[in-house]
């Protein structure tokens, strides 16, 4: 391995990681000894990555450096573009053209300049989802989760009882042939999950959620026994 793929790899590492992950574990992952790790991150530094920690305590790349996006191997860009392609099936319009115009931009400027693993693509997600009336909630139930605001839902639930909640959403499960919502219910005081096409009405209020949706998610995967 060169010192730039190594630099490269050892970048994408640091970018996988959401907390600092200690020297010994990098190196190891690399296949380096430690006093090499310590000299690529001080090279990471001098190139302009905001690389926090030091060793014995731990390292992580801070919001703000990007690479160029030229830099994706052969499997990654299969990765990217048969979730690009399923988006494109399963999810709403604006989505599906957001996730199209993504791959369009990483074909432009890879290194062969090719846009053959989108246009002719060897990885197939399935047939397209037929479109829903449901479908509509979709772009809403998104905007609220970026933004962390509270909706008022009109609910029919499996009994065919109606109801109306607030809720406050912290994630969207599209899942084979049903778009659920993980939500923290108002009215019940718990988390619940409410099926899309059984959504009758869905207004975004003004207020937002009282508590930050990363705090609420892991909340709720504690409660639901999911691995981080």
């Amino acid at each position: 391995m060169s010192r730039a793929e190594r630099l490269l790899s050892l970048l994408q590492a640091l970018r996988r990681r959401r907390r600092p992950v200690a020297a010994s574990t990098l190196a190891e992952e690399l296949g380096v000894s430690r006093r090499t790790l310590y000299r690529d991150v001080a090279a990471l530094r001098a190139q302009g990555a905001d690389v926090a920690g030091e060793a014995g305590i731990g390292y992580e790349l801070r919001p703000g450096f990007t690479l160029p996006p030229l830099m994706f191997t052969p499997d990654e860009r299969d990765a990217l573009a048969l979730g690009a392609l399923w988006v494109a099936r399963n999810g709403d319009p604006a989505l599906a053209d957001a996730a199209m115009g993504a791959m369009a931009k990483i074909a432009a400027v890879s290194s062969d300049g090719s846009g053959d693993f989108i246009d002719s693509p060897a990885l197939l997600p399935g047939r397209r989802r037929l479109a829903e009336p449901s479908d509509a909630w979709i772009p809403i139930l998104r905007e609220a989760l970026r933004s962390e605001r509270r909706l008022r839902l009109g609910y029919v639930d499996a009994k065919g009882r109606s109801t109306e909640r607030v809720i406050w959403p912290i994630a969207l499960g599209f899942l084979n042939g049903v778009r659920v919502v993980a939500a923290w219910c108002e009215t019940r005081l718990a988390f619940r999950h409410f099926r899309v096409d059984r959504m009758r009405e869905l207004e975004p209020l003004r207020d937002r959620y009282p508590r930050r949706c990363r705090a609420l998610m892991a909340d709720w995967r504690r409660q639901e026994s999911i691995d981080e």
